[in-house]
């Protein structure tokens, strides 16, 4: 669990703007695969060009970061700026560890949509930036539906349903690969059934998973299974589901944009046979509900250099900028002026529909990290009701282990 920091950081003191920061170095903590190329040389040349400082840009890896950015977070020399999975940052301010931000979000994200800002605060105040988040698309294979006869996609769930029974019978092709523990596409659906994962009881988040909506969003996951020949008990990354949609056997994956590369990469020949497509939700003028993952940038309490944290982040957030991530990977616009940067990415494009409609978040709140931690007791339940196990028999038994990791402090 995060410990308290202490935030006994300060002003970097150098009192003259961006005049004052020349032969400066600031460092910046990012996961593996968030900075893309272009992005990364365009900001880091915007920036030395505007303070004379240089950025240094620390890639770290998922596995494990929790306790990694919490240990460099309380230390005496923090990374100046770092990278927070958006469903985190409230925790890591509890903990003091982050610089409010307020002043600069009404500086450069006054029109930012609040389906993403909202991960980047807590107790009402603005803890971090949102920096980038994306959404589950149909990922498809073109030729596997032309062969089953599917001329127009679907527009609505029953229709989607459909297309993959069609490719069932006319193909010799799995129509859906989908293992079952997809817990950000499930989660989605929980969002989209208007389903809360906690609630409170006795002043205390305790677990809400026995709610019917809950079992109500499981139904639709477990439907989606049923076209699927995955295990139940493993995710969308064991093995990676986009290699497996490379072997040109799959009719689709629920899947995030940058998988298409993954599957290029594994397969070369399947590039040209790659579509995406909204998730269609139950009626064709709303999307399936979806999880907006994705990361903010927050400035370290304990940094000294904050001053020169917040120009990066003034350059880290541009328009320009923004709009470049958008282009580059295709994570879903932030603002309603970034939506002609998804022209030209078939994933950005398709995504971006459910993201304005039907996006959303896991709770947002503190306790909620502890919860995602291996093993996740809600994959837990997901493969106990995919193996036959009610949803409310499923919801019990995994309620006690979610109900302590909400009280853990």
């Amino acid at each position: 669990m995060l410990m308290s920091v202490a935030a006994c950081g300060s002003s970097d003191g150098s009192g003259n703007g961006a005049d004052g920061f020349k032969g400066q170095k600031l460092t910046v903590w990012v996961m593996s695969g968030s900075n893309p190329s272009q992005w990364t040389a365009q900001v880091s040349k915007e920036f030395e060009k505007k303070t004379g400082a240089t950025v240094d840009f620390k890639v770290q890896q998922w596995e494990g970061i929790q306790q990694k950015l919490t240990t460099a977070l309380s230390e005496d020399s923090p990374p100046d700026v770092v990278e927070i999975g958006n469903t985190q940052t409230a925790a890591y301010a509890k903990a003091g560890a982050l610089l409010e931000l307020g002043d600069l979000k009404k500086q450069i994200g006054a029109d930012w949509s609040d389906s993403f800002n909202k991960a980047a605060m807590a107790d009402g105040k603005q803890y971090a930036l949102p920096w980038y988040a994306g959404n589950r698309v149909v990922m498809y294979n073109k030729k596997i539906w032309a062969k089953a006869g599917i001329k127009d996609l679907p527009t609505t769930r029953t229709e989607l349903f459909k297309a993959f029974d069609t490719i069932g019978k006319k193909t010799d092709a799995e129509p859906l690969y989908l293992p079952g523990q997809n817990w950000y596409f499930f989660d989605g659906l929980t969002i989209g059934t208007g389903a809360d994962l906690v609630k409170k009881s006795g002043g205390k988040w305790v677990s809400n998973l026995a709610d019917p909506k809950v079992a109500k969003a499981m139904d639709i996951y477990k439907t989606y299974q049923s076209f699927s020949d995955a295990p139940k008990n493993k995710d969308e990354a064991t093995p990676q589901q986009a290699e497996v949609f490379a072997k040109g056997k799959t009719g689709a994956i629920i899947a995030m944009g940058y998988e298409a590369a993954t599957a290029i990469k594994a397969n070369p020949d399947i590039k040209d046979d790659i579509g995406f497509f909204t998730i269609p939700g139950e009626t064709a003028d709303k999307p399936e509900g979806v999880f907006l993952g994705g990361s903010n940038l927050a400035v370290a309490g304990g940094s000294t250099k904050q001053d020169l944290a917040k120009e990066f982040l003034k350059i880290a957030l541009s328009k320009k900028n923004d709009a470049q991530m958008v282009k580059e990977v295709g994570w879903s616009p932030k603002s309603p002026d970034l939506a002609s940067a998804t022209k030209g990415n078939p994933a950005a494009e398709a995504a971006a529909p459910a993201a304005a409609k039907s996006g959303g978040t896991t709770p947002l709140i503190p306790e909620w990290a502890a919860v995602e931690n291996v093993p996740n007791p809600i994959k837990n339940y997901m493969t106990a009701v995919l193996n036959g196990k009610t949803a409310d028999d499923a919801a019990k038994a995994v309620e006690p282990e979610i109900n302590k990791r909400l009280a853990q402090k």
